[in-house]
């Protein structure tokens, strides 16, 4: 299988468990994920879907020559994703608005229940190794380290909102290594560049007033559906498209939905007004302290940037926005 990824390049994707995993029915179905969640109305760009990411995942791994059970750990990390990503958070009672974390939560129990057991236990790996993040520090760790996760994203979300040129990101790449389980950059100047790209990207994209107001609003108005009944949480599961399709004719009968779905649709302006406002949201913050190489051995940014400690205290808090409707 020849593939072209817009971050990494063309390669040939020719191990039959990877290949296999890809064309399975729970990788497809993130082919219709949108990684952002409901992007058209707030950004200029519809970004692009967790099928993308997740192949990009496993390719950064595999650039970097992680074992094949790290990059089918990779490529599968994303598969229990509902439809429009991390609005779900703002849906389901499970869910967190600080943390982004129903997918986490339940990622084990989805995946034992597809067909990716099936698959791994057909080629020989053992499903639990696979499901454990201990086993593959490269693919995942927590905030403010890198992981394949991480840059990945990050990386595409650059590309996608022109934050960085192509060339700017081959050059952070060809500057990125692997040393001892962990990411790091060969020298301090790209590990600046990065942190401080990947702080632009939470401040205007992550966690920015736009994406406040669109996790919300779709939140909002998936929680409406389910309550009245016309879609069941399993249909979260298909796709976005599915989704509103299967609750689009509800619109003419319920208002509050329909009213729902204008502010989800960007057909009512808002702003952040903490003197008076409709609703409040809640968004998870990201920031990274890469580690870089030295002369004598590997330090954090922070480390040697007073400032930038700083900042990670203040940008790994979840930030508050205070929304008010033009209605």
């Amino acid at each position: 299988m020849e593939y072209q990824d817009r971050i990494y390049g063309n390669f040939n994707i020719s191990d039959p468990v990877i290949l296999e995993l890809i064309n399975g029915r729970s990788l497809q179905r993130l082919k219709e994920i949108s990684q952002i969640g409901y992007p058209k109305p707030y950004f200029f760009d519809a970004g692009f879907s967790r099928f993308e990411h997740s192949l990009g995942v496993y390719l950064l791994l595999r650039k970097y020559n992680a074992l094949i059970e790290e990059q089918i750990a990779g490529l599968i990390h994303d598969v229990s994703h509902s439809a429009f990503s991390h609005c779900i958070d703002y849906a389901l009672e499970a869910g967190s608005e600080a943390e982004h974390d129903h997918q986490d939560n339940v990622f084990e129990e989805f995946v034992k229940k597809s067909e990716i057991p099936e698959i791994l236990n057909k080629f020989g790996f053992n499903i639990d190794h696979i499901l454990s993040d201990e086993n593959f520090p490269l693919k995942e760790k927590k905030l403010p380290d890198l992981c394949a996760d991480r840059i990945d994203y990050s990386l595409r979300s650059a590309l996608t909102f022109k934050v960085l040129s192509p060339e700017e990101i081959s050059e952070l790449l060809d500057n990125l290594t692997v040393s001892d389980g962990n990411w790091v950059f060969k020298n301090l100047e790209f590990a600046e560049k990065y942190a401080k790209v990947f702080m632009k990207l939470n401040n205007d994209y992550y966690a920015g007033l736009a994406s406040a107001a669109m996790l919300k609003n779709v939140g909002a108005y998936l929680r409406q559906a389910l309550n009245k009944g016309y879609i069941v949480e399993v249909d979260l599961y298909s796709t976005d498209e599915k989704v509103l399709a299967k609750i689009a004719p509800f619109h003419q009968k319920d208002a509050e939905l329909k009213k729902l779905f204008d502010r989800m649709d960007g057909k009512i302006k808002f702003s952040n007004n903490p003197d008076s406002y409709d609703v409040q949201s809640i968004c998870k913050s990201r920031v990274v302290d890469p580690l870089f190489k030295t002369e004598n051995d590997v330090k954090r940014f922070s480390q040697i940037n007073a400032e930038w400690a700083k900042k990670l205290k203040e940008e790994l808090s979840p930030k508050c926005y205070f929304i008010k409707f033009s209605e």
